[in-house]
């Protein structure tokens, strides 16, 4: 339980996709104009991570990696797909986010306005593949722990987009040079953000 919960923490605050990896920064800077907005996205991004890790893992163990079919028999027990690993994480991104961008149409339209074209981005939002492949090389040694750590890494980003989102509301107010206004200054506070998230590096989990 406790490895879970250092998991979990650690996916948020010390390996946050966004201020430690610099992953998804295309969506995080050009959706965070309004908290709104921000949220939807940064929902969706926890499904989607929590939903494909999860099922990447048990493709990676159960079908791609070396020795991974032998459960299928004696004569397959050599065989390695790990090559297709990229494009069959990939196919299981789309599928997710197809089915969120269906989802989010059907029940949300002003909201799925307001993304446009962001959301069927998150299909190659590069924090939601980091996601598998960080989950491929940490080598977790079980579902739950891959499960944990998406939900935790997805948590990460809506935290990071949440509060950029929060602060450029409250710039529209303020007064900014002109030649920084609108991602002049959102990079200055994303930089800013990222200093500070790097404090948690400290936690000795």
């Amino acid at each position: 339980m406790e490895n879970v919960i250092n998991i979990f923490v650690k996916s948020i605050f010390i390996e946050n996709m966004v201020f430690a990896y610099f992953l998804g920064m295309c969506s995080y800077l050009a959706v965070s104009k309004s908290v709104k907005t921000a949220t939807g996205l940064g929902l969706a991004v926890i499904f989607v991570l929590g939903i494909t890790l999860p099922v990447n893992y048990l493709l990676e163990n159960f079908v791609l990696k070396d020795g991974a079919l032998a459960w299928l028999g004696p004569q397959f027990a050599t065989l390695d797909l790990s090559f297709l690993s990229f494009i069959m994480f990939i196919a299981v991104i789309a599928s997710m986010v197809q089915l969120v961008e269906m989802v989010v149409e059907k029940f949300a339209p002003t909201l799925y306005a307001n993304l446009g074209i962001f959301l069927p981005l998150i299909a190659v939002n590069c924090a939601i593949l980091g996601g598998s492949l960080f989950m491929q090389q940490k080598q977790f040694i079980n579902v739950g722990e891959a499960t944990v750590y998406g939900l935790g890494s997805g948590l990460g980003w809506f935290l990071a987009i949440i509060g950029i989102a929060a602060i450029r509301e409250k710039t529209k107010y303020s007064n900014i040079p002109a030649p920084l206004r609108g991602l002049g200054i959102a990079f200055i506070i994303t930089g800013l953000m990222g200093m500070a998230f790097m404090g948690f590096s400290g936690i000795k989990l």
